[in-house]
């Protein structure tokens, strides 16, 4: 969410709420590039390029995001932290904590494309400045967006400093995509497929949520894995040489030490065919 992150401000949109497809790819001259964002460029051409040469891009890694412009987190550690604000009359209002609970929380996870929500608490962000939200929300929990949410009269009249909402969420899903360099793998029916002998690279990711931590590859194939720590938030797993060994599917753990205590969370499925001669 970091890539879809810069493609919503580049483009005025808000903030992403939702992506499908693959990773960021800049298709050129040169081949196929993949760009890595951090979340804070302005354009995309200020992302980093982490892979380059030739390459296919097939249909499956086309990129679809989502923006959205309804709430935001302020002030926070990462993407995935910070006080709530809500967009109002194009101004942007903090929620008071009496007007908001677990519940809209979970609406606002899914909002902003974060995990499940690990701390809820008034002025655990700072008391925010400006205008309050005058509703008070009402969530059933399966809502996509904050705004989608059921709202009434606020309660309370006014919004102590220091109660101005903040949220902290709990480690996101990661992200599995394939790359290779020499033009082994193409789009197949039931995922990618990779031609024996070509060289392919898995890459694991995540959000800047919080620093540190490791990523483990997990193989169903057999019992195989591999560990790596997390360099800005990925590590790249290389295979100099696919054979049919290297069929099944993949996919990525991260693990990381927070809040005092240790976090998972795993991706989806990757899976890879091996063919040819």
């Amino acid at each position: 969410m970091r890539d879809t992150k810069v493609v919503c401000r580049e483009l005025d949109c808000g903030n992403p709420v939702a992506e499908s497809g693959g990773p960021l790819i800049e298709k050129g001259r040169r081949g196929i590039r993949i760009l890595r964002c951090g979340g804070d460029e302005s354009t995309i051409r200020q992302c980093e390029i982490i892979e380059g040469g030739p390459g296919v891009c097939y249909g499956g890694y086309y990129l679809h995001v989502t923006c959205s412009e309804s709430v935001r987190l302020v002030d926070g550690a990462g993407l995935c932290s910070g006080r709530v604000e809500v967009k109002s009359n194009q101004s942007w209002a903090s929620v008071c904590e009496a007007d908001f609970d677990r519940q809209d929380a979970e609406v606002v996870c899914r909002d902003v494309g974060c995990g499940a929500p690990a701390a809820l608490q008034g002025g655990l962000y700072g008391g925010g400045e400006g205008q309050t939200w005058d509703k008070e929300f009402q969530c059933k929990g399966k809502e996509s967006l904050l705004l989608d949410c059921d709202t009434s009269d606020r309660k309370h009249n006014t919004c102590l400093p220091g109660n101005a909402v903040g949220l902290t969420y709990l480690l996101v899903q990661p992200d599995i995509f394939l790359t290779d360099s020499m033009g082994g793998v193409f789009r197949g029916h039931q995922g990618p497929e990779m031609f024996r002998g070509y060289s392919f690279t898995i890459i694991c990711s995540t959000q800047p949520q919080y620093p540190g931590g490791s990523f483990l590859l997990t193989f169903t194939g057999s019992n195989r894995t591999q560990t790596q720590p997390a360099v800005n938030h990925s590590a790249a797993f290389l295979f100099p040489a696919a054979d049919d060994s290297h069929q099944g599917n993949y996919s990525c753990v991260y693990d990381n030490y927070v809040f005092s205590h240790n976090f998972s969370s795993e991706s989806e499925l990757l899976s890879l065919t091996i063919t040819g001669n």
